[in-house]
């Protein structure tokens, strides 16, 4: 594995190598891995049966490409460059490393697309490359990846549609990326395990289907800052959602009452979007375990549920930028002021 190692480091610019960083201490006076483990060239590389099974770099501002000839650590089970300034693209090679289980290659300057090749490292459980400069569309190949529970590709340049996606994920993050088109369930139908989606910050349109309320493991949804026009709840939500954001989008319509149904559900934003009509007094309901509750920037009329601002006061959260009617501003729901009247007689029609 010294070659490799090698090589890794060379591929760096030296005065990126900080004296006190881990690169540093990398001498190459002898094999990291041998028994007993001299002292100076182990930082960062843990090592099993004589051979390099995770490396680890501190976060030091390391840049420079990341070498092809890190596929020599045939036995590597963790990589973990996150937060320093690698660039170029992720190497083809990489896909070699079959034992590979961690993927951190966060917060870092890499470009160019994803190669549908690193499908090809069948053992992956978690795949972070967050925060880089990525393009291109997710590769459809991921699918294939059956043990993987973490994908974060949030904070790049991703764009097109949403591929079908590996059926044993727990967490899926894509935020803050340029992804388009509609929500399909084809892409989710499998997934039973996924707790956390988010998927804010993308260019997302059409119709929220309610499947997604149904996915049995999801507990939350961020899909705020996109351009879906409507959502569909449904009367049977999963039993396990804790957290909902649909705020600035486009939704259109009747604030439904079915989100008041979910008896799990602690946070629910609505903000910045479209709805009108009057709150539903379900929302006011004795025991619904709502603590906060954003529907600001709406088009609500009527007056909002007297047991807003009634019992234990534990509703947080805002009401205002609304066409409400007696929403007593001693109550932190109402803080923020009404829409002016013109604009709610414009928004139903004169009226």
């Amino acid at each position: 594995d010294v070659s490799g190692l090698r090589a890794f480091k060379s591929a760096l610019k030296p005065g990126s190598v900080p004296l006190a960083s881990c690169l540093a201490t990398w001498d190459f006076s002898g094999d990291p891995c041998a028994a007993p483990r001299i002292t100076s060239f182990t930082c960062g590389i843990t090592c099993s049966d004589g051979r390099v099974v995770q490396l680890t770099l501190d976060s030091q501002g390391y840049s420079g490409e990341l070498s092809p000839a890190i596929s020599e650590l045939t036995h590597l089970e963790a990589l973990d460059l996150g937060e320093n300034d690698f660039h170029g693209p992720i190497p083809e090679s990489i896909s070699s490393l079959s034992n590979l289980r961690t993927l951190i290659l966060s917060r870092n300057s890499f470009s160019g697309a994803i190669s549908p090749s690193i499908a090809a490292i069948r053992s992956l459980e978690t795949l972070d490359l967050s925060r880089n400069s990525l393009a291109g569309r997710i590769p459809p190949e991921l699918k294939s990846l059956s043990g993987l529970t973490r994908l974060d590709l949030s904070y790049n340049n991703l764009s097109g549609p949403l591929p079908e996606l590996p059926k044993n994920l727990n967490e899926l993050a894509l935020k803050a990326n340029s992804l388009s088109g509609p929500l399909s369930e084809s892409s989710f139908h499998e997934l039973s395990q996924l707790m956390v989606l988010e998927l804010s910050e993308n260019s997302f349109t059409g119709v929220l289907g309610s499947w997604i309320f149904r996915l049995p493991s999801l507990q939350q949804i961020d899909l705020a800052s996109n351009s879906f026009t409507a959502v569909d709840v449904g009367a049977e939500p999963n039993g396990q959602l804790v957290a909902v954001d649909l705020s600035r989008n486009k939704i259109e319509g009747f604030l439904t009452e079915n989100f008041a149904r979910f008896t799990t559900l602690r946070s629910l934003s609505l903000s910045c979007n479209q709805f009108r009509g009057p709150i539903p007094s379900e929302y006011g309901r004795k025991g619904l375990g709502l603590q906060r509750l954003y529907l600001d920037g709406n088009y609500l009329n009527g007056s909002p549920p007297v047991a807003f601002f009634s019992g234990d006061g534990t509703l947080s959260g805002s009401l205002g930028d609304n066409c409400l009617r007696r929403c007593p501003t001693s109550s932190e729901l109402c803080l923020k002021s009404q829409k002016p009247v013109k604009i709610c007689q414009l928004a139903y029609g004169g009226k």
